[in-house]
């Protein structure tokens, strides 16, 4: 027990460079005694697996333990599977990237202004997603009629804004121009290309053999995740796999078996000022230097992270049934596995302290505002407080593994920070 103990009351370091694999499991299992993780990892590096696991439970209510081979839902990481469906359209000659909205779906409001592009590129204005109507009954004809009713956020072309809803729409095109089902269409062309023989797609009615259950939290504790409606959660959602289909999936995407290089040059360019591409972000800020394509996912007990660090030769996907943080996970991975240091998880407990302090870290830092309101800190608004744990590092109330550190120069002046996420540090200045 005594390394538990250490892990619960003093951040300890790890290395990735000496000991690569060791050090990777020493991050999960402290995932999994700090923050109960439930689901499975996978970390490979030219080839060689560093780290395949599974932890937790795929069934609460009957002690089954996730597996390998254990399928999970993967939420928003879908949208890479439908991103190539309709690149393989496209490269058939059966519709173009410049193809209008009405083409397809002539009664979709604006549908004249909203090119294919955009809907993978995330700049059709379409709204966000509609998880009311996810989580209903109604049928599939009567949910696309209430789609139609939620307005546009802006004008289709101008910016960038995330949004389920286009990848929604993105089904259903597969559907009208190849004229088979999306799942059919998927399983044909691209998961038994790949040899993903545990990948699918969810319906409301087959039986999957080893897929998890999810959960999510609740004030009370983890609870069942709520009906949702399968018919309707697609193109955004929907798809199902393990981190071994996840794996192969990364392996083909070196390839041209399933799409070409003039395809993969198409879906792996950024676009916007958020650098999306087609069903991945392209090198997010965060990624210090080295080249990456990925996509995260949640959608209720499901918490999914799918990372090619492409230049490295590294993959590494997280997948989550009960809701734990598997993009910050993967995060720490991720930084492992490239050498970096890296804190391991550790048990983060509040202190009283006078909030009097707080008025010397109030102010912008880079593009982060720290705001004291009622005698209590935020993190950008109020909706993310920060609690101490000392005079000068906070916590963040959605987040144990992401902290901040004030951090003093030689006048006694808060001028700079600590940002930790998933373990991994990042000094950050006081803005001028």
């Amino acid at each position: 027990m005594k390394p538990i103990l250490i892990i619960l009351l003093f951040p300890v370091f790890i290395f990735g460079q000496k000991n690569g694999s060791a050090n990777l499991a020493k991050y999960m299992q402290a995932q999994v005694e700090i923050n109960n993780f439930s689901g499975a990892v996978l970390v490979s590096k030219n080839g060689r697996v560093l780290l395949k696991k599974a932890y937790g439970l795929a069934d609460y209510e009957w002690n089954i333990k996730n597996t390998i081979d254990t399928k999970f839902q993967l939420a928003s990481v879908t949208k890479q599977f439908t991103a190539t469906a309709i690149l393989l359209l496209i490269e058939k000659g059966k519709l173009s990237l410049d193809d209008k909205l009405s083409k397809f779906l002539p009664d979709y409001p604006k549908a004249d202004s909203v090119t294919i592009h955009m809907l993978l590129s995330h700049s059709s204005g379409l709204a966000m997603g509609f998880k009311e109507i996810a989580l209903s009954s109604m049928d599939k004809d009567s949910a696309y009629a209430k789609i139609k009713k939620i307005p546009y956020e802006f004008s289709p072309g101008t910016k960038s804004g995330y949004s389920n809803i286009g990848y929604y729409l993105l089904a259903k095109i597969i559907e009208k121009v190849s004229g088979e089902k999306y799942a059919v269409f998927l399983k044909k062309n691209i998961f038994e290309k790949a040899g993903m023989k545990n990948t699918g797609v969810s319906n409301n009615e087959s039986i999957v053999e080893k897929k998890a259950k999810a959960y999510y939290q609740a004030e009370s504790g983890l609870i069942h995740n709520p009906f949702i409606n399968w018919e309707i959660n697609v193109g955004h959602d929907g798809v199902y796999s393990t981190v071994e289909d996840l794996a192969l999936w990364d392996k083909a995407l070196y390839g041209t078996n399933i799409l070409s290089a003039q395809m993969k040059k198409l879906m792996f360019s950024p676009y916007g000022a958020e650098n999306w591409g087609y069903g991945f972000i392209i090198n997010p800020f965060y990624n210090h230097g080295h080249q990456l394509i990925a996509h995260d996912g949640g959608f209720f007990g499901t918490m999914t992270s799918f990372n090619r660090f492409t230049d490295d030769k590294l993959f590494v996907t997280v997948l989550s049934n009960n809701e734990s943080f598997s993009y910050i996970i993967s995060y720490g991975l991720s930084a492992i596995a490239l050498g970096k240091e890296v804190e391991l998880p550790y048990k983060h407990h509040r202190v009283e302290i006078n909030p009097d302090l707080y008025d010397q870290y109030m102010g912008k830092y880079d593009k982060i505002d720290i705001l004291k309101i009622d005698s209590k800190l935020y993190f950008n608004s109020v909706e993310m407080e920060l609690i101490p744990e000392s005079k000068n590092k906070f916590f963040r109330a959605d987040n144990n593994d992401r902290t901040i550190e004030f951090i003093p120069d030689s006048a006694g002046l808060y001028n700079s920070i600590i940002l930790t996420k998933g373990g991994v540090k990042e000094v950050v200045r006081r803005s001028k």
